[in-house]
């Protein structure tokens, strides 16, 4: 009897360490992402007693839909786009929070500030990544024609606008990958202008949180881990990001995964404490939900209570 129970132990211990769970970045395979694939390729999840699947998603298939149809158990969210999700009346629970600053940039094509270019066409992501950037056209009075877009810089590049929504980890590198002149006078950083918010984050469901919390926190540990090997090693981590980019056909280059890489581990310090915190900052949700609800983005504040796991 002692011998069958222990083999019982033994075989439920096994089961839940190959329980599946499925993880779905918000975009494709980036550097973006990089802690996320050092920990499955160093083996931090297994070590963790996971059996992690890392699933990118599709135009048909968006993370949050993945989400939501229970086909991915957590995905990436920047904190405005989960408040906006949590006001619809879908609750999401913050288990890992990576980005500690705001990356957001409006980069104009005429060398000057692009706050002084009013009523300007500007082009905007078609996603709610760029919401903040609609909440300052507002706050600072711009009146800019918004020129929507799925990706890239083939708007800016040809013309088409006067400046464009940028995140400086990704579309900004792109444009001086063109050779364009830019310069620092056309470039209007959110973050040294009173719109520090963190960005992205990690998040399930509130349902799937509380019926797998131990399980959570696993994940968030070795993510934690992926993303803290990754800042020791940067050069490890390129060929690491490299192969998932390859993996998926992501037409890029390394060049740029290697600026994204080191802009995303810079964003990732905290400039108060000079550390990485992985937390959420119960002052920036309350600031960001406060302007949020002013644009008229929340019709109700969200809390760090409703965000954070508890």
């Amino acid at each position: 009897m002692i011998c069958m129970a222990l083999s019982l132990v033994i075989v439920s211990q096994h089961a839940q360490a190959q329980e599946k769970f499925i993880f779905t970045p918000q975009w494709t395979a980036q550097a973006q992402f990089a802690g996320y694939y050092v920990a499955q390729e160093k083996g931090f999840y297994k070590e963790a007693g996971l059996n992690v699947e890392i699933v990118h998603p599709s135009l048909t298939q968006p993370a949050m839909k993945r989400i939501q149809n229970q086909e991915s158990h957590a995905t990436t969210l920047q904190l405005n786009q989960a408040m906006e999700i949590v006001d619809s009346g879908i609750e999401l629970v913050n288990i890992l929070q990576t980005s500690m600053n705001n990356a957001l940039t409006i980069v104009s094509r005429r060398g000057v500030n692009p706050l002084t270019q009013k009523g300007a066409r500007v082009g905007i992501w078609t996603s709610g990544t760029s919401d903040l950037a609609l909440c300052v056209n507002m706050k600072e009075q711009l009146d800019y024609e918004w020129v929507p877009f799925a990706s890239n810089v083939n708007l800016y590049v040809a013309g088409a606008v006067d400046a464009t929504v940028a995140m400086s980890y990704n579309e900004y590198y792109q444009l001086l990958q063109t050779g364009l002149p830019l310069d620092e006078t056309c470039v209007y950083r959110l973050s040294e202008h009173g719109y520090n918010f963190q960005e992205d984050g990690v998040y399930m469901t509130r349902e799937y949180y509380d019926a797998h919390r131990e399980q959570a926190k696993k994940f968030a540990q070795a993510s934690r881990r992926g993303w803290e090997w990754a800042a020791s090693h940067p050069d490890e981590t390129l060929d690491i990001v490299m192969k998932y980019v390859q993996e998926n056909h992501i037409i890029t280059n390394r060049t740029l995964q290697k600026l994204m890489l080191e802009e995303i581990l810079r964003l990732q310090v905290d400039r108060d404490s000079g550390k990485r915190e992985f937390r959420l900052r119960p002052d920036m949700v309350k600031k960001l939900s406060q302007l949020l609800m002013e644009c008229r983005m929340l019709k109700h504040e969200v809390t760090y209570e409703q965000l954070i796991a508890k």
